[in-house]
């Protein structure tokens, strides 16, 4: 593979997307994200994560994932690294690990068993975990679906409320299981994955992940932008 490709992990309301677009846009990568950045990975976001929809449990929804991942894989990822393409994801492997891994228990042997299959042992070049305390997680995400909402009834608008994702819904406990399976993998493999703090300002997040970019894999092929 003649291009790179870095992983953007954390728990949801971390800031991982924010940080992974604006990396993607300062080193002229792709940006694409999991799930659902393919036409079929559209339908099993659907199915993963809509809190409408009855829940998969642990196994299908570790199975669902790496249907989705192995899309991606094919459709999205390799061509553009094989063109020598930089590639910025929002989530990867280490999502599967921590959230279907740690939160979930789905056991890590069968976890590692459907990477293989789904990736055919692409991993990622650099993981970027933007880490931030749970309840600072948590408060994000109920700001960020207020102003989703928009005006509330009796104001112009349509208002009403915005429903938090299947994951997103989940129980603090289980965004904290989540939080300490990244920061194990971090543990695990600290020449690959790095974790960032996510508790300052977007710019100042941003520039702390850059220089962690530049000292571990170099400029990008055009430089900074």
């Amino acid at each position: 593979m003649a291009g790179r490709l870095i992983a953007l992990e954390g728990i949801d309301g971390s800031g991982k997307t924010t940080q992974a677009k604006l990396l993607a846009a300062a080193t002229g990568a792709r940006f694409t994200f999991e799930p659902g950045a393919t036409p079929a990975g559209a339908l099993l976001r659907r199915l993963l994560l809509d809190p409408t929809l009855p829940p998969l449990g642990p196994l299908a929804e570790a199975l669902v994932v790496s249907a989705d991942r192995a899309r991606h894989v094919a459709e999205v990822l390799r061509p553009a690294l094989a063109s020598g393409e930089w590639v910025v994801t929002d989530r990867y492997l280490a999502s599967t690990l921590a959230y279907q891994g740690t939160g979930r228990g789905v056991p890590r042997a069968l976890l590692d068993q459907l990477a293989e299959a789904a990736t055919g042992g692409l991993a990622a070049d650099l993981v970027v975990v933007v880490d931030l305390p749970v309840p600072e997680a948590r408060a994000r995400l109920a700001a960020h679906r207020l102003a989703e909402a928009g005006p509330g009834p009796g104001d112009p608008g349509p208002g009403g409320p915005v429903l938090a994702d299947r994951l997103e819904a989940e129980r603090p406990a289980f965004a904290e299981a989540v939080r300490q399976g990244f920061l194990a993998l971090a543990e695990e493999d600290p020449e690959r994955v790095v974790v960032v703090d996510g508790r300052g300002p977007v710019d100042e997040v941003a520039r702390a992940i850059r220089a962690e970019v530049a000292a571990r894999l170099g400029d990008p092929p055009g430089g900074w932008r």
